[in-house]
Protein backbone atom coordinates (compact mmCIF):
# COMPACT_ATOMS: atom_id res chain seq x y z
CA UNK A 1 0.00 0.00 0.00
CA UNK A 2 2.84 2.40 0.81
CA UNK A 3 4.36 1.84 -2.62
CA UNK A 4 1.04 2.51 -4.37
CA UNK A 5 0.60 5.71 -2.37
CA UNK A 6 4.06 6.92 -3.36
CA UNK A 7 3.35 6.17 -7.02
CA UNK A 8 0.07 8.08 -6.83
CA UNK A 9 1.75 11.00 -5.11
CA UNK A 10 4.40 11.13 -7.83
CA UNK A 11 1.74 11.98 -10.44
CA UNK A 12 -0.28 14.50 -8.43
CA UNK A 13 -0.13 17.96 -10.00
CA UNK A 14 1.76 20.35 -7.68
CA UNK A 15 -0.14 23.42 -6.53
CA UNK A 16 0.97 26.64 -8.17
CA UNK A 17 2.11 29.56 -6.07
CA UNK A 18 0.26 32.87 -6.46
CA UNK A 19 0.33 36.25 -4.80
CA UNK A 20 -3.41 36.81 -4.51
CA UNK A 21 -6.75 35.25 -5.37
CA UNK A 22 -9.81 37.53 -5.33
CA UNK A 23 -13.13 35.69 -5.14
CA UNK A 24 -16.36 37.54 -5.95
CA UNK A 25 -19.95 36.73 -6.79
CA UNK A 26 -19.44 37.94 -10.37
CA UNK A 27 -16.48 38.53 -12.67
CA UNK A 28 -17.11 40.59 -15.80
CA UNK A 29 -13.95 40.19 -17.91
CA UNK A 30 -15.19 42.40 -20.81
CA UNK A 31 -14.13 39.91 -23.45
CA UNK A 32 -15.32 39.30 -27.01
CA UNK A 33 -17.88 36.74 -25.80
CA UNK A 34 -19.38 39.25 -23.32
CA UNK A 35 -18.86 36.70 -20.55
CA UNK A 36 -20.05 36.95 -16.96
CA UNK A 37 -18.62 34.40 -14.51
CA UNK A 38 -20.54 33.60 -11.34
CA UNK A 39 -18.68 32.66 -8.16
CA UNK A 40 -15.19 32.70 -9.61
CA UNK A 41 -11.84 34.09 -8.59
CA UNK A 42 -9.01 35.99 -10.27
CA UNK A 43 -5.54 34.59 -9.62
CA UNK A 44 -2.77 37.22 -9.63
CA UNK A 45 0.99 36.66 -9.69
CA UNK A 46 3.62 39.37 -10.11
CA UNK A 47 0.96 41.91 -11.05
CA UNK A 48 -0.59 39.83 -13.82
CA UNK A 49 -3.70 37.69 -14.15
CA UNK A 50 -2.64 34.04 -14.43
CA UNK A 51 -6.05 32.36 -14.17
CA UNK A 52 -9.75 32.78 -13.57
CA UNK A 53 -10.93 29.87 -11.45
CA UNK A 54 -14.18 28.44 -10.15
CA UNK A 55 -14.60 29.27 -6.48
CA UNK A 56 -15.40 25.63 -5.69
CA UNK A 57 -12.06 24.19 -6.83
CA UNK A 58 -9.61 27.07 -7.20
CA UNK A 59 -7.99 26.14 -3.89
CA UNK A 60 -6.99 22.78 -5.39
CA UNK A 61 -4.81 24.41 -8.06
CA UNK A 62 -3.31 27.49 -6.44
CA UNK A 63 -1.59 28.24 -3.15
CA UNK A 64 -1.87 32.03 -2.83
CA UNK A 65 -0.13 34.15 -0.25
CA UNK A 66 -3.43 35.95 0.27
CA UNK A 67 -7.07 35.15 -0.41
CA UNK A 68 -9.66 37.95 -0.53
CA UNK A 69 -13.36 37.08 -0.60
CA UNK A 70 -15.77 39.80 -1.67
CA UNK A 71 -19.37 38.61 -1.38
CA UNK A 72 -21.99 40.65 -3.24
CA UNK A 73 -19.24 42.19 -5.39
CA UNK A 74 -18.57 42.26 -9.10
CA UNK A 75 -15.01 42.43 -10.41
CA UNK A 76 -14.54 44.46 -13.60
CA UNK A 77 -11.52 45.80 -15.46
CA UNK A 78 -10.20 49.13 -14.25
CA UNK A 79 -11.87 52.01 -16.07
CA UNK A 80 -9.85 53.84 -18.72
CA UNK A 81 -10.68 57.55 -18.77
CA UNK A 82 -9.65 58.21 -22.36
CA UNK A 83 -9.79 62.02 -22.33
CA UNK A 84 -8.86 64.16 -19.33
CA UNK A 85 -7.25 67.42 -18.30
CA UNK A 86 -6.48 66.17 -14.81
CA UNK A 87 -5.05 69.34 -13.27
CA UNK A 88 -8.22 71.25 -14.18
CA UNK A 89 -9.86 69.80 -11.08
CA UNK A 90 -8.63 73.04 -9.48
CA UNK A 91 -10.96 74.89 -11.88
CA UNK A 92 -14.00 72.77 -11.05
CA UNK A 93 -16.98 75.13 -10.87
CA UNK A 94 -14.79 78.13 -11.66
CA UNK A 95 -16.82 79.15 -14.73
CA UNK A 96 -20.06 77.30 -15.35
CA UNK A 97 -23.06 77.59 -17.66
CA UNK A 98 -21.54 79.25 -20.72
CA UNK A 99 -20.62 78.33 -24.32
CA UNK A 100 -17.27 76.67 -25.00
CA UNK A 101 -15.54 79.58 -26.75
CA UNK A 102 -16.65 82.11 -24.12
CA UNK A 103 -15.65 79.66 -21.37
CA UNK A 104 -12.20 79.10 -22.91
CA UNK A 105 -11.30 82.57 -24.16
CA UNK A 106 -12.66 84.70 -21.34
CA UNK A 107 -12.24 82.52 -18.26
CA UNK A 108 -10.17 79.37 -18.55
CA UNK A 109 -7.25 80.44 -20.75
CA UNK A 110 -6.63 83.78 -18.99
CA UNK A 111 -6.71 82.03 -15.61
CA UNK A 112 -4.36 79.30 -16.80
CA UNK A 113 -1.97 81.86 -18.28
CA UNK A 114 -1.71 83.54 -14.89
CA UNK A 115 -1.72 80.57 -12.53
CA UNK A 116 -0.61 77.35 -14.20
CA UNK A 117 2.74 76.16 -12.85
CA UNK A 118 4.31 72.87 -11.84
CA UNK A 119 2.80 73.34 -8.37
CA UNK A 120 -0.67 74.00 -9.81
CA UNK A 121 -0.46 70.91 -12.03
CA UNK A 122 0.82 68.73 -9.19
CA UNK A 123 -1.98 69.76 -6.82
CA UNK A 124 -4.69 69.42 -9.47
CA UNK A 125 -3.43 66.09 -10.80
CA UNK A 126 -3.17 64.58 -7.32
CA UNK A 127 -6.74 65.68 -6.60
CA UNK A 128 -7.90 64.18 -9.89
CA UNK A 129 -6.12 60.89 -9.25
CA UNK A 130 -7.64 60.61 -5.79
CA UNK A 131 -11.10 61.13 -7.28
CA UNK A 132 -10.52 58.77 -10.19
CA UNK A 133 -9.03 55.91 -8.18
CA UNK A 134 -11.85 56.12 -5.63
CA UNK A 135 -14.29 55.80 -8.53
CA UNK A 136 -12.63 52.80 -10.16
CA UNK A 137 -10.48 54.50 -12.81
CA UNK A 138 -7.07 52.87 -13.13
CA UNK A 139 -5.80 54.68 -16.25
CA UNK A 140 -6.25 58.22 -17.60
CA UNK A 141 -5.31 59.78 -20.93
CA UNK A 142 -4.22 63.32 -20.13
CA UNK A 143 -3.74 66.49 -22.12
CA UNK A 144 -2.37 69.41 -20.16
CA UNK A 145 0.60 71.65 -19.43
CA UNK A 146 3.65 70.31 -17.57
CA UNK A 147 3.12 66.69 -18.64
CA UNK A 148 6.37 65.86 -16.84
CA UNK A 149 4.65 66.68 -13.56
CA UNK A 150 1.60 64.60 -14.49
CA UNK A 151 3.87 61.66 -15.26
CA UNK A 152 5.71 62.05 -11.96
CA UNK A 153 2.42 62.12 -10.03
CA UNK A 154 1.17 58.98 -11.78
CA UNK A 155 4.41 57.12 -11.11
CA UNK A 156 4.51 58.21 -7.48
CA UNK A 157 0.99 56.97 -6.77
CA UNK A 158 1.19 53.94 -9.12
CA UNK A 159 -1.74 54.92 -11.35
CA UNK A 160 -1.56 54.08 -15.04
CA UNK A 161 -1.45 57.15 -17.30
CA UNK A 162 -1.03 58.12 -20.93
CA UNK A 163 0.56 61.56 -20.82
CA UNK A 164 -0.10 63.97 -23.66
CA UNK A 165 2.82 65.94 -25.10
CA UNK A 166 0.78 69.07 -25.64
CA UNK A 167 1.34 71.39 -28.62
CA UNK A 168 -0.15 74.84 -29.26
CA UNK A 169 0.61 77.72 -31.59
CA UNK A 170 0.64 80.21 -28.75
CA UNK A 171 2.87 80.47 -25.67
CA UNK A 172 1.94 79.02 -22.31
CA UNK A 173 3.67 78.48 -18.96
CA UNK A 174 4.97 75.16 -20.38
CA UNK A 175 6.48 76.38 -23.69
CA UNK A 176 6.78 79.52 -25.78
CA UNK A 177 6.53 78.15 -29.33
CA UNK A 178 5.57 75.05 -31.29
CA UNK A 179 9.27 74.21 -31.57
CA UNK A 180 9.70 74.30 -27.82
CA UNK A 181 6.51 72.26 -27.21
CA UNK A 182 7.82 69.55 -29.55
CA UNK A 183 11.34 69.64 -28.15
CA UNK A 184 10.22 69.35 -24.55
CA UNK A 185 7.66 66.71 -25.50
CA UNK A 186 10.11 64.44 -27.30
CA UNK A 187 12.59 64.78 -24.44
CA UNK A 188 9.90 63.70 -21.97
CA UNK A 189 8.95 60.77 -24.19
CA UNK A 190 12.58 59.64 -24.14
CA UNK A 191 12.67 59.87 -20.34
CA UNK A 192 9.49 57.80 -19.97
CA UNK A 193 10.01 55.15 -22.63
CA UNK A 194 10.97 52.49 -20.06
CA UNK A 195 8.18 53.27 -17.60
CA UNK A 196 5.93 50.33 -16.76
CA UNK A 197 2.80 52.41 -16.17
CA UNK A 198 3.19 55.75 -18.00
CA UNK A 199 3.05 56.05 -21.80
CA UNK A 200 3.08 59.15 -24.00
CA UNK A 201 1.22 60.55 -26.99
CA UNK A 202 1.43 63.72 -29.02
CA UNK A 203 -1.37 66.04 -27.95
CA UNK A 204 -1.95 68.94 -30.36
CA UNK A 205 -4.79 70.76 -28.65
CA UNK A 206 -7.24 71.22 -31.55
CA UNK A 207 -7.34 72.06 -35.26
CA UNK A 208 -8.14 75.69 -34.42
CA UNK A 209 -5.16 76.12 -32.06
CA UNK A 210 -2.44 74.31 -34.04
CA UNK A 211 -1.39 75.32 -37.56
CA UNK A 212 -0.31 73.13 -40.46
CA UNK A 213 3.45 73.24 -39.98
CA UNK A 214 3.55 71.81 -36.41
CA UNK A 215 0.82 69.30 -37.30
CA UNK A 216 2.95 68.05 -40.18
CA UNK A 217 5.93 67.70 -37.87
CA UNK A 218 3.78 65.82 -35.36
CA UNK A 219 2.74 63.37 -38.06
CA UNK A 220 6.39 62.71 -38.95
CA UNK A 221 7.44 62.31 -35.31
CA UNK A 222 4.44 60.10 -34.51
CA UNK A 223 5.44 57.84 -37.40
CA UNK A 224 9.06 57.72 -36.28
CA UNK A 225 8.31 57.09 -32.59
CA UNK A 226 5.13 55.05 -33.14
CA UNK A 227 3.14 57.32 -30.82
CA UNK A 228 -0.61 58.02 -30.73
CA UNK A 229 -2.00 61.48 -31.46
CA UNK A 230 -4.58 62.78 -28.97
CA UNK A 231 -6.62 65.80 -30.15
CA UNK A 232 -9.94 67.64 -29.77
CA UNK A 233 -11.68 67.22 -33.13
CA UNK A 234 -15.12 68.34 -34.39
CA UNK A 235 -16.14 69.43 -30.90
CA UNK A 236 -18.53 72.25 -31.86
CA UNK A 237 -20.33 73.65 -34.87
CA UNK A 238 -18.31 76.87 -34.46
CA UNK A 239 -15.11 74.88 -34.94
CA UNK A 240 -16.42 73.54 -38.24
CA UNK A 241 -17.45 77.00 -39.46
CA UNK A 242 -14.09 78.50 -38.50
CA UNK A 243 -12.19 75.77 -40.33
CA UNK A 244 -14.24 76.19 -43.51
CA UNK A 245 -13.71 79.95 -43.42
CA UNK A 246 -9.98 79.69 -42.72
CA UNK A 247 -8.91 76.58 -44.66
CA UNK A 248 -11.82 75.96 -47.03
CA UNK A 249 -12.49 72.49 -45.60
CA UNK A 250 -13.89 70.86 -42.47
CA UNK A 251 -11.30 69.93 -39.80
CA UNK A 252 -11.33 66.21 -40.55
CA UNK A 253 -10.60 66.87 -44.22
CA UNK A 254 -7.73 69.17 -43.28
CA UNK A 255 -6.28 66.57 -40.90
CA UNK A 256 -6.63 63.95 -43.61
CA UNK A 257 -4.66 66.11 -46.07
CA UNK A 258 -1.94 66.49 -43.43
CA UNK A 259 -1.73 62.70 -43.04
CA UNK A 260 -2.90 62.61 -39.42
CA UNK A 261 -5.95 60.39 -39.85
CA UNK A 262 -4.64 56.94 -38.98
CA UNK A 263 -5.30 54.20 -36.40
CA UNK A 264 -3.10 56.03 -33.90
CA UNK A 265 -5.49 59.03 -33.83
CA UNK A 266 -7.56 59.58 -30.66
CA UNK A 267 -10.21 62.11 -31.68
CA UNK A 268 -11.99 63.53 -28.64
CA UNK A 269 -15.63 64.71 -28.75
CA UNK A 270 -16.54 64.31 -32.46
CA UNK A 271 -20.03 65.77 -32.03
CA UNK A 272 -20.23 67.19 -35.57
CA UNK A 273 -20.03 64.29 -38.02
CA UNK A 274 -21.57 63.78 -41.44
CA UNK A 275 -22.49 60.22 -42.54
CA UNK A 276 -19.64 60.22 -45.06
CA UNK A 277 -17.21 61.25 -42.33
CA UNK A 278 -18.31 58.33 -40.17
CA UNK A 279 -17.61 55.96 -43.06
CA UNK A 280 -14.23 57.59 -43.62
CA UNK A 281 -13.02 57.41 -40.02
CA UNK A 282 -14.21 53.80 -39.83
CA UNK A 283 -12.15 52.90 -42.89
CA UNK A 284 -9.10 54.72 -41.51
CA UNK A 285 -9.31 53.07 -38.08
CA UNK A 286 -9.57 56.31 -36.12
CA UNK A 287 -10.47 56.06 -32.42
CA UNK A 288 -13.25 58.31 -31.14
CA UNK A 289 -13.36 59.39 -27.49
CA UNK A 290 -16.92 60.22 -26.43
CA UNK A 291 -17.30 62.75 -23.58
CA UNK A 292 -21.07 62.87 -23.14
CA UNK A 293 -21.44 64.88 -19.92
CA UNK A 294 -18.98 67.61 -20.90
CA UNK A 295 -20.61 67.87 -24.33
CA UNK A 296 -24.03 68.18 -22.73
CA UNK A 297 -22.90 70.79 -20.20
CA UNK A 298 -21.27 72.96 -22.88
CA UNK A 299 -24.09 72.27 -25.38
CA UNK A 300 -21.44 71.23 -27.88
CA UNK A 301 -23.60 68.67 -29.65
CA UNK A 302 -24.15 64.91 -29.67
CA UNK A 303 -21.68 62.23 -30.66
CA UNK A 304 -23.42 59.68 -32.91
CA UNK A 305 -22.15 56.72 -30.89
CA UNK A 306 -24.71 54.23 -32.22
CA UNK A 307 -23.79 55.04 -35.83
CA UNK A 308 -20.07 54.99 -35.07
CA UNK A 309 -20.25 51.61 -33.35
CA UNK A 310 -22.41 50.21 -36.14
CA UNK A 311 -19.76 51.33 -38.63
CA UNK A 312 -17.08 49.48 -36.67
CA UNK A 313 -15.38 52.51 -35.11
CA UNK A 314 -13.64 51.97 -31.78
CA UNK A 315 -15.44 54.37 -29.42
CA UNK A 316 -13.89 54.99 -26.00
CA UNK A 317 -15.21 57.04 -23.11
CA UNK A 318 -13.78 60.07 -21.33
CA UNK A 319 -14.91 62.61 -18.77
CA UNK A 320 -13.00 65.61 -20.16
CA UNK A 321 -11.73 67.94 -17.43
CA UNK A 322 -13.56 68.58 -14.17
CA UNK A 323 -13.87 72.25 -15.18
CA UNK A 324 -16.46 71.31 -17.80
CA UNK A 325 -18.05 68.13 -16.47
CA UNK A 326 -17.80 68.68 -13.35
CA UNK A 327 -16.68 65.26 -12.11
CA UNK A 328 -14.37 62.45 -13.17
CA UNK A 329 -16.90 59.69 -12.62
CA UNK A 330 -16.67 56.95 -15.24
CA UNK A 331 -19.66 55.04 -13.88
CA UNK A 332 -21.77 58.15 -14.32
CA UNK A 333 -20.28 58.68 -17.78
CA UNK A 334 -21.25 55.13 -18.80
CA UNK A 335 -24.84 55.65 -17.74
CA UNK A 336 -25.09 59.00 -19.52
CA UNK A 337 -23.50 57.59 -22.67
CA UNK A 338 -25.91 54.66 -22.81
CA UNK A 339 -29.01 56.76 -22.19
CA UNK A 340 -27.93 59.52 -24.55
CA UNK A 341 -27.25 57.05 -27.37
CA UNK A 342 -30.77 55.68 -27.01
CA UNK A 343 -32.33 59.14 -26.93
CA UNK A 344 -30.37 60.53 -29.87
CA UNK A 345 -30.91 57.48 -32.07
CA UNK A 346 -34.52 56.86 -31.04
CA UNK A 347 -33.56 53.23 -30.50
CA UNK A 348 -33.76 51.69 -27.00
CA UNK A 349 -31.40 48.91 -28.11
CA UNK A 350 -28.63 51.38 -28.98
CA UNK A 351 -25.54 51.03 -26.78
CA UNK A 352 -26.49 48.13 -24.47
CA UNK A 353 -24.98 48.00 -20.99
CA UNK A 354 -22.14 45.58 -21.82
CA UNK A 355 -21.10 47.77 -24.76
CA UNK A 356 -21.10 50.85 -22.52
CA UNK A 357 -18.84 49.01 -20.06
CA UNK A 358 -16.57 48.05 -22.97
CA UNK A 359 -16.31 51.71 -23.97
CA UNK A 360 -15.06 52.52 -20.47
CA UNK A 361 -12.53 49.68 -20.39
CA UNK A 362 -11.21 47.70 -23.37
CA UNK A 363 -12.18 50.32 -25.99
CA UNK A 364 -10.27 52.96 -24.05
CA UNK A 365 -7.24 50.70 -23.74
CA UNK A 366 -7.44 49.99 -27.48
CA UNK A 367 -7.57 53.71 -28.28
CA UNK A 368 -4.44 54.25 -26.17
CA UNK A 369 -2.64 51.31 -27.79
CA UNK A 370 -2.33 49.39 -24.51
CA UNK A 371 -5.10 46.80 -24.95
CA UNK A 372 -2.48 44.04 -24.78
CA UNK A 373 -1.74 45.23 -21.23
CA UNK A 374 -5.05 46.33 -19.73
CA UNK A 375 -8.74 46.94 -20.44
CA UNK A 376 -10.04 43.41 -19.76
CA UNK A 377 -9.66 40.69 -17.15
CA UNK A 378 -7.90 38.08 -19.24
CA UNK A 379 -4.97 35.76 -18.64
CA UNK A 380 -1.63 37.45 -19.24
CA UNK A 381 -2.90 40.99 -18.79
CA UNK A 382 -2.05 43.37 -15.98
CA UNK A 383 -4.19 42.95 -12.88
CA UNK A 384 -5.99 46.29 -13.17
CA UNK A 385 -9.10 45.29 -11.27
CA UNK A 386 -12.05 47.10 -9.70
CA UNK A 387 -14.43 45.64 -7.11
CA UNK A 388 -17.96 47.06 -6.99
CA UNK A 389 -20.30 46.26 -4.09
CA UNK A 390 -23.73 45.48 -5.56
CA UNK A 391 -25.49 44.90 -2.23
CA UNK A 392 -26.84 48.47 -2.05
CA UNK A 393 -30.64 48.92 -2.00
CA UNK A 394 -30.42 50.77 -5.31
CA UNK A 395 -29.08 47.59 -6.93
CA UNK A 396 -31.75 45.23 -5.59
CA UNK A 397 -33.16 42.97 -6.78
CA UNK A 398 -30.25 41.94 -8.97
CA UNK A 399 -30.98 39.97 -12.11
CA UNK A 400 -28.09 41.04 -14.37
CA UNK A 401 -24.90 42.43 -12.78
CA UNK A 402 -23.75 44.34 -15.88
CA UNK A 403 -26.97 46.29 -16.28
CA UNK A 404 -26.92 47.10 -12.56
CA UNK A 405 -23.35 48.37 -12.84
CA UNK A 406 -24.12 50.63 -15.80
CA UNK A 407 -27.62 51.85 -14.93
CA UNK A 408 -27.67 51.71 -11.11
CA UNK A 409 -24.30 51.61 -9.41
CA UNK A 410 -22.56 54.73 -8.13
CA UNK A 411 -18.85 55.31 -7.66
CA UNK A 412 -19.43 55.17 -3.89
CA UNK A 413 -19.93 51.42 -4.35
CA UNK A 414 -16.34 50.93 -5.55
CA UNK A 415 -14.54 49.32 -2.61
CA UNK A 416 -11.19 48.05 -3.93
CA UNK A 417 -8.94 48.99 -6.83
CA UNK A 418 -5.74 47.32 -8.04
CA UNK A 419 -3.26 48.49 -10.69
CA UNK A 420 -0.78 45.83 -11.78
CA UNK A 421 -1.81 43.86 -8.71
CA UNK A 422 -1.01 46.73 -6.35
CA UNK A 423 -3.84 47.79 -4.07
CA UNK A 424 -4.59 51.51 -4.53
CA UNK A 425 -8.01 51.50 -2.82
CA UNK A 426 -8.87 49.20 0.08
CA UNK A 427 -12.31 49.19 1.67
CA UNK A 428 -12.94 52.61 0.05
CA UNK A 429 -9.73 54.07 1.51
CA UNK A 430 -6.85 55.32 -0.67
CA UNK A 431 -3.61 53.49 0.09
CA UNK A 432 -0.99 55.43 -1.88
CA UNK A 433 -2.40 58.97 -1.68
CA UNK A 434 -2.55 61.09 1.48
CA UNK A 435 -6.04 62.48 0.96
CA UNK A 436 -5.73 65.06 3.75
CA UNK A 437 -2.65 66.54 2.12
CA UNK A 438 -4.30 66.52 -1.31
CA UNK A 439 -7.41 68.29 -0.03
CA UNK A 440 -5.33 70.84 1.88
CA UNK A 441 -3.40 71.71 -1.31
CA UNK A 442 -6.67 72.01 -3.24
CA UNK A 443 -8.12 74.40 -0.67
CA UNK A 444 -5.03 76.63 -0.83
CA UNK A 445 -5.35 76.88 -4.60
CA UNK A 446 -9.07 77.52 -4.46
CA UNK A 447 -8.45 80.45 -2.13
CA UNK A 448 -6.00 81.98 -4.64
CA UNK A 449 -8.30 81.41 -7.61
CA UNK A 450 -11.36 82.72 -5.79
CA UNK A 451 -9.60 86.01 -5.02
CA UNK A 452 -8.39 86.21 -8.60
CA UNK A 453 -11.89 85.76 -9.96
CA UNK A 454 -13.37 88.43 -7.71
CA UNK A 455 -10.58 90.89 -8.42
CA UNK A 456 -9.00 90.76 -4.99
CA UNK A 457 -5.23 90.38 -4.94
CA UNK A 458 -4.28 86.88 -3.68
CA UNK A 459 -2.10 86.56 -0.63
Amino acid sequence: MALCFKNRKRYLRPMQQADLVIYADWIVPVDAAQSVFTEHGIVITEGRIVAIVDATNGHERYAPRRVLRLPHHALVPGFVNAHTHAAMTLLRGFADDMPLHDWLNNYIWPTEQRWVSPEFVRAGTNLAMAEMIAGGTTCFNDMYFFPDVVAACAQQYRMRAAVGLIVLDFPSPWAQSADEYLQRGTELHDELRHSSIVTTSFAPHAPYTVSDEPLTRIRVLADELDLPVHMHVHETAAEIDESVARYGVRPLERLSRLGLLAPRMQAAHMTQLLPAEIESIASMGINVVHCPESNLKLASGFCATANLLAAGVNVALGTDGAASNNDLDMLGEMRTAALLAKGVSGDPTALPAYDALAMATINGARALGIDDITGSLEIGKSADVVAIDLSAPSCQPLYEPVTQIVYNASRDQVTNVWVAGELLLEDRGLTTIDIDEVLSDARRWSDKLRRSRTGAEPQ
